[in-house]
């Protein structure tokens, strides 16, 4: 795979009048490596000793883990990290992005009443023999338990379902087993452990407490010794940042984040206006430290909210 080009582009070639120009300055650009997902920056996840600890005991046990913390405190890079860690495939990995609507029939089937019907009746072939089976579509617990070999199963941003769900899942976790009657058998997992099963809340309600009581816990702070191990494993996407630029970038991003915004910067925010001022061949540290609160926010990369960016410009 070539090389990754992340370049500035100059204000010049944005606003010139020559359409050759301007295609050349496109030429040959990618997606930053920081912007890959993250299942492609998983090696560069830097769990801290608490964290490492939580996930020994959750494997031991057998039980799932569950990490909460603010938005960008890496809750579902660890997952990620799991699983390139213990060597799982991406086959083997199964998510569950978790809406208000989410039961926990979504994590073990579903069946499609509508698309049955069809067949059954108003597009019958007499020839053809409609089973029900034929039209379950399996969840990703059902997949999980297919595979004889470890498996990691992510359900992301659990307090977003309903009350029930979280005692529901823990059910189904438990028993380890189940019947979709249109499916006619037992469902039961193939390999010996269970999957390890990695749960991620943003702390916008609070979960049940026989659901706390199940799972494995641990809380992810946001502070300055996260982000520095964050931009510390990171950093080779900014080798020729000097140390002074990275020192005074964090120092304004804490700035932004003291101030009472609705959306304010995560990590991953800080990470790539890091590799962005590396394009831009900053190498003062007072350029980044001198810079005002409302000149970060109208970058449209530290600060996303347009109440916010107005706030800020006052």
């Amino acid at each position: 795979m070539a090389e990754t080009r992340f370049e500035w582009v100059d204000n010049n070639d944005l606003a010139g009048a020559n359409p050759q120009s301007r295609k050349a300055a496109l030429a040959g650009r990618q997606l930053p490596p920081l912007l890959r997902g993250l299942a492609a920056t998983s090696s560069q996840y830097d769990p801290s000793p608490q964290l490492r600890d939580a996930v020994n005991v959750a494997l031991t046990l057998g039980m799932p883990l569950l990490i909460t913390g603010e938005p960008g405190t890496g809750k579902t890079h660890c997952a990620y990290w799991l699983a390139r860690h213990f060597g799982i495939p991406d086959s083997h990995f199964f998510k569950v992005d978790t809406r208000s609507t989410t039961t926990h029939h979504d994590l073990l089937w579903r069946f499609d009443a509508v698309k049955y019907l069809h067949a059954a009746y108003v597009n019958k072939d007499p020839n053809k023999t409609i089973e029900k089976k034929d039209y379950v579509e399996k969840g990703p617990l059902w997949k999980a338990y297919l595979t004889t070999e470890p498996t990691v199963l992510l359900i992301d941003e659990i307090d977003k379902a309903s009350r029930d769900f979280p005692n529901d899942l823990l059910f189904v976790l438990d028993q380890r087993e189940f019947e979709p009657p249109e499916w006619g058998e037992m469902v039961r997992p193939k390999a010996s452990a269970p999957p390890i099963v990695v749960i991620t809340s943003n702390s916008e309600k609070r979960l049940p407490e026989p659901f706390l009581r199940r799972c494995v816990f641990h809380h992810i702070e946001f502070n300055e010794e996260l982000v520095k191990r964050a931009v510390q494993a990171h950093g080779h996407h900014f080798p020729n940042l000097p140390q002074p630029v990275i020192d005074a970038a964090i120092a304004r991003f804490f700035d932004l984040r003291a101030q009472t915004l609705l959306k304010p910067p995560a990590t991953a925010e800080l990470l790539v206006w890091l590799a962005v001022l590396a394009a831009q061949g900053v190498r003062d540290a007072a350029k980044v430290a001198d810079q005002s609160l409302a000149d970060l926010a109208r970058g449209g990369l530290l600060v996303k909210h347009h109440e916010d960016i107005e706030r800020l410009s006052r």
